[in-house]
């Protein structure tokens, strides 16, 4: 009896050490793997796509080896165990993931990053060769649908009753699968994306408005330079340029506008090019603008891409200075002074000026057209103008539109999630001229729950200030006062400040400098929206505060979009207090 007893015992201290140890070997092989997908990474990005395949495959020695490890049907019988179970069922999934992101995500992925390389977005003559995008595209699918089943699983795993570090463990991957996911999703939607617009299958022409943030309007600023560009097998060219002026205003809206959009904006949102911005919903902008080129050209284009001076010295950060005809060098630190300051003090004649800004806008596009760009510097720029709303898109083919919903990219009202509450922000110049060149925007953003019910109350803050010197009646052109043309004293900034809500909240009203005041609620899209104009005069300070009652309970995050103004600062969290 006593020696089965000690059989048993033995059996079970074995098995235990079985389990123990692999483990152990379990955890370093699954500790070894995160620092090769980092490096892996590292090696796509810098164009080193040999030795991210030869990193890939150790990867996936590691995580095929962790998976091993932990599956086994001693290992399985253990996670019946009180306790130390379900430290081991949830060591076990996490193995099993790693594991299949490796198969299904890393292989394909580093297949893709041997195939394509950095320069191949670097356009030779013009041209970019879109058949290794092309070619990509069914391997970036299936690591992008890797990832995202991996997403999923990693979210069903339950942690409840297990250790700190197994927690932490499931933790760091959720992160990681979280970030991997957003990144191949846009990178899935650029392969996809990126060959059909450059006319892989068909020519294309797409409208390009440079947007003139010195007159803000919600989607940017009052449409400067406008350009047609032709795209065909890869290749780009700019084909036609105007100014935003040279289209004429007609008696009534080129499309019919929505009653929510006539009555926040007004029918000249569809009447004058310069106009197609003020309502935040950049898809109907872009539908406003293709209709205004038609009428005037008798070309309808396939698309509508926008941009600002700003986004432009960003992409003079890849492309190095650029001298212009005029024999200006314009570079990454001066391009937003010279276009939205520098140009009204030289040339009192509006036409000139669009042409000194058309000018900048053509020597910047045939500088990234030629090739003589570093293309990862590139991508980052248009990456970091894309998060900041400065590069908007809008397709008419309906995959496309499709592939850009959900993007930064399309421009359209704030969406919330599961996670985050998001409001948007939207400023329109009532100064009729460029004086928001001088205007300052800081934004604060805070959220807490005061009722018995859970509700929560939101609130937007907003400190607008005129920058501009005291004697800007005199010492500013009168083309960037105004002269008072529209009421605006000449160095003043009038400007209506517009709080989109999400749909499930209540408006609860606008203070300025502490004072509840009346405003303009209204709803846009389901949206509930508070606008209020302000004029402020050289050096004047206003704060403004949007409060809404929430309909659900309080999210992770809050966030708040809005239009891309000069001078940008990060929003800032505002404390709410009961």
């Amino acid at each position: 009896m006593l020696l089965s007893i000690l059989s048993a015992v033995v059996v079970v201290l074995g098995l235990t050490a079985w389990v123990g140890v692999r483990a152990l070997l379990a955890r370093g092989e699954l500790e070894a793997a995160i620092p090769l997908a980092m490096t892996m990474q590292n090696q796509v990005v810098s164009g080193d796509g040999a030795s991210a395949k030869l990193t890939g495959d150790k990867l996936g020695i590691r995580a095929s080896s962790a998976a091993s490890l932990t599956s086994d049907p001693i290992w399985r019988a253990f996670e019946a165990l009180p306790a130390l179970g379900p430290n081991l069922a949830v060591v076990r999934e996490l193995a099993a993931v790693v594991h299949g992101l490796a198969e299904d995500a890393v292989v394909p992925l580093a297949e893709v990053a041997i195939a394509i390389t950095v320069d191949d977005f670097r356009p030779v003559d013009g041209k970019i060769d879109l058949h290794p995008l092309i070619k990509a595209q069914p391997s970036i699918a299936d690591a992008t649908a890797a990832i995202l089943a991996a997403q999923s699983r990693v979210e069903a795993i339950d942690t409840a009753g297990t250790l700190g570090e197994v927690e932490d463990a499931a933790g760091q991957l959720q992160s990681a699968v979280d970030e991997a996911a957003t990144a191949i999703t846009a990178v899935d939607r650029a392969v996809r994306i990126v060959p059909a617009m450059l006319g892989a299958s068909s020519p294309r022409n797409y409208l390009l408005l440079v947007q003139n943030p010195a007159e803000l309007r919600a989607s940017g600023g009052i449409v400067g330079a406008v350009a047609l560009i032709h795209t065909e097998s890869g290749a780009i060219q700019l084909s036609q340029q105007t100014s935003g002026a040279s289209f004429m205003r007609h008696d009534k809206p080129v499309l019919e506008l929505p009653t929510e959009t006539r009555g926040l904006y007004g029918d000249i949102t569809g009447q004058f090019m310069l106009n197609v911005g003020l309502t935040p919903h950049f898809p109907l902008s872009a539908q406003l603008a293709q209709e205004m080129w038609r009428l005037k050209y008798g070309v309808q284009p396939d698309g509508v891409l926008s941009i600002d001076p700003v986004a432009l010295s960003y992409v003079l950060s890849a492309t190095g200075p650029i001298t212009l005809p005029t024999g200006d060098v314009l570079n990454s630190d001066n391009a937003v002074r010279l276009l939205l300051t520098d140009v009204y003090e030289r040339y009192e004649a509006p036409e000139d000026q669009d042409a000194f800004f058309a000018a900048a806008a053509a020597a910047v596009f045939s500088a990234v057209a030629s090739g003589d760009v570093d293309p990862v510097a590139l991508i980052e720029a248009l990456g970091k103008a894309g998060s900041e709303r400065r590069v908007l898109v809008w397709s008419a083919a309906e995959a496309d539109q499709s592939a850009l919903a959900d993007t930064t990219l399309a421009g359209d009202l704030p969406v919330s999630s599961q996670d985050a509450q998001r409001f948007g922000l939207f400023l329109n110049d009532a100064t009729g001229a460029k004086m928001d060149t001088y205007l300052d925007v800081n934004t604060r953003i805070g959220q807490a729950v005061c009722r018995k019910d859970q509700r929560p109350n939101y609130s937007v803050e907003v400190t607008l200030t005129n920058t501009a010197p005291a004697d800007s009646e005199s010492t500013l052109p009168r083309y960037v006062t105004g002269g008072g043309v529209f009421g605006v004293t000449p160095g003043n900034i009038k400007t209506i400040v517009s709080v989109y809500g999400t749909p499930d909240v209540e408006n609860q009203g606008v203070s300025k400098d502490g004072v509840e005041v009346p405003h303009h609620p209204g709803t846009d899209d389901g949206y509930q929206v508070s606008a209020l104009s302000v004029e402020l005069a050289p050096g004047q300070t206003t704060v403004l505060r949007y409060d809404w009652l929430g309909g659900e309970a309080i999210k992770n995050r809050i966030e708040l979009h809005m239009t891309p103004v000069i001078h940008r600062n990060e929003t800032q969290k505002l404390e709410i207090t009961c």
